[in-house]
This record gives C-alpha cells, structure tokens and sequence, in this order.
C-alpha cells in the first residue's frame, strides 16, 4: 500500500461522509478510512484478516461489480448482519484494478454525489496499474535470472541491482502448488522479488525483509484457494547472480516436502543428490533389480525403510511398525531374499538405504 493509495481512501471518506475500503480485484485489503464509527462484519474481517472471504467475494460479485463502470448498489443483508453499501470501481483503461467499499445503510450518498468520487477512482486505478506494471517488468527480470543462458543471467541481474538493489545476502524461496495458482505479489513486501518459472511460484527475499514472515504470508495467500502448497528454500545467495542456482536447490527442498511443509536445503542430507541428476540416472544409480522387487511389496519396504531409518534397531523398529519382533525378524529375512542384499553388511545396507529414501522423490516413470 502507497501512501497516495492511503489518501485518496481518507479524501473519499471525507467527501462521501462515510467509512471507506479500497481492496483490490482479488478482494485483498489495500487501504482504508473510518468516518464516525459504523462498521459491519464484512467491514471488520476485511480490515482483521486484510482480505474479503470467498463467500463475500461471491455475493458481492453476483451484483456484476466486475464489469461495472460506475457506482453499484449493494443492498443489506440483515441474515448476515450486512449493512448497506456502495461499490465504485477503480479501473484503469478499461481495466477494473480493484474497488473502493463505502458503508451507506441509509443510502445517503446520491449518485450525483457518488460521481464526484470517480475521479479519485480513476487515480486509484491508475496508481494500482502503474504498480502492477512495475510488479509485471520485475517478475521478468526475475525470470531472466533462472535462465540457462549465462549472458540472459548477468544482464537480468544488472537490470535488477539498478531497478531493486535488494539487500544481500539473499533467500530464495520456492512455493510449489498442484495446479498453477495466481499468487498476488502486492501482499508481499514490496522489497521481495515474485515470478512464476516452470510452474514454481519463485521469491526472492533480500536480507532486510523478515523470511519467515514472508513465506507465512505468501504460503497463506495459496492456501485460500484451497490447495496444498509445499514449500522449499534455500540461502544464503549472496548475489543476484546466485539466484538460478539457489532456486534450483530450492525446488528440490520444495519437491520433499509434504502438503503444507516448508523445507530448507540445508535439512535435506543424502536428497541434496536430486539436484545433481536427473531422475532417470538416479534410478539406474542407486536401485537394482532386487531391490525393485522389494518396492513391489510395500510392507516390507515400509519394515525396511524404517529399520534402516532407526540404524537397525529391532526393537525400536518393531515398536514402530506396531509388530512382534519375530515378525519383524521373518520380515527381514524376506527383504533380503528378495533384495540379495545382507543387512548385516554395511555396504548392502547403505545401498538399499539410499535407494529407499531417494525412490520416493524421483517421478513415477522413472525405472
């Protein structure tokens, strides 16, 4: 939010003589005004949460808000304990950036009256497209960065130092959805970098703006679209040009995590190696055809997964799996018929270990 995004809600306030809202399309809180004390529930989760429900999204949009070009009457909805309210959109060439909220129950404000708010809208919108501009020319430069071309590399990153000069060191983050989801970068910092590269939503956080704030903020705002976001990082880059290979060892902390985990390159261990081959090579590398008979049988891969895990410890393995020991011992025996491994040789156990733990990350077709 800019401080003359801020003003014009307080000057639309004071001329309209009601409590005001700016959010934008997508329903975030951008700035806001009071004017006396009237508020309403979809008032205050807007101003707390910083952002319009779904179910408010819906209803309001159902009035054709989306489409407007002028004021449009909202009436009250006293199940809900909605009052009242006026939408003026805030566009810009054509384009709605957004809508400035005003409380009227009573229906005070005449469209007369509402009309001279317009060209405080027009500002808005031109305000909101011209950031959205700078937003869009930075998210290509941050692609440019995550290039295979070096020389594409070295000028995104001049570009970048001249335009955003962010503070090194810096944390590349990677936040990885099921489908492609839109992540409104006007939520974030304005100091983070945002693109969209091979399906990663990619930022890039420069040392003075908080990470973990950050990726909370952007995690959550993918989340209200109800999909599971798995998130990976890594730092420190300590220059622009760092950036295409710390988003590299992002995704891959980002590819082993669960639905709604965040990991960090530096957690991963023996997983660092999904960086360094493709999934194929990393197959043929570490499975053999003993051990993908074993993957055939997920109990007993479950039993050898976790008895590897926890060093070869009987009983804590058993106590795990929930099973007797001398069904654990029978499970073992038959692991190693299958894999013509020896559990009790390091070597074998190191290979099977590391088949079993790198196996679940690479790509089904992989043989």
């Amino acid at each position: 939010m800019t401080p003359d995004l801020q003003e014009i809600v307080e000057q639309a306030a004071d001329l309209l003589r009601a409590p005001a809202t700016l959010e934008d399309r997508d329903f975030h809180l951008v700035a806001y005004a009071a004017h006396g004390d009237t508020i309403d529930p979809v008032r205050m989760d807007s101003i707390l949460h910083r952002r319009a429900s779904e179910a408010v999204r819906a209803r309001f949009e159902r009035h054709g808000i989306a489409r407007a070009r002028g004021p449009v009457r909202i009436p009250a909805d006293t199940s809900l304990g909605q009052l009242g309210r006026l939408c003026l959109p805030v566009r810009w060439n054509n384009v709605t950036y957004g809508y400035l909220w005003l409380l009227d129950d009573q229906e005070r404000i005449t469209r007369p009256r509402a009309a001279k708010a317009m060209p405080l809208c027009e500002r808005a919108g031109l305000l909101m497209a011209r950031q959205a501009r700078e937003r869009d020319d930075l998210g290509w430069k941050v692609a440019d960065l995550l290039s295979t071309h070096p020389d594409v590399r070295a000028q995104a990153a001049n570009d970048l130092t001249e335009a955003a000069a962010p503070d090194a060191p810096l944390t590349v983050a990677v936040l990885r959805t099921p489908s492609p989801e839109p992540l409104n970068p006007w939520q974030l910092p304005h100091s983070v970098l945002t693109t969209v590269w091979q399906r990663d939503h990619v930022l890039v956080i420069p040392a003075s703006t908080p990470t973990t704030t950050t990726l909370d903020r952007a995690r959550r705002l993918l989340e209200e679209r109800n999909v599971p976001v798995r998130t990976g990082v890594y730092s420190p880059c300590p220059t622009l040009e760092d950036v295409h290979e710390g988003w590299l060892r992002a995704r891959v902390a980002a590819r082993t995590a669960a639905p709604g985990e965040s990991r960090d390159w530096t957690s991963l261990g023996v997983l660092r190696l999904l960086r360094t081959a493709g999934d194929e090579a990393l197959a043929q590398t570490t499975r053999t055809p003993g051990i993908d008979r074993l993957l055939s049988h997920q109990d007993l891969t479950e039993t050898a997964r976790t008895y590897l895990d926890l060093a070869g410890n009987v009983q804590q393995t058993a106590k795990a799996l929930n099973i007797h020991r001398q069904t654990l011992y029978h499970r073992l025996r038959r692991i190693e018929e299958l894999t013509a491994l020896t559990l009790t040789d390091g070597q074998d156990r190191l290979t099977l270990h590391l088949a079993l733990t790198i196996t679940p990350h690479l790509k089904p077709e992989a043989p």
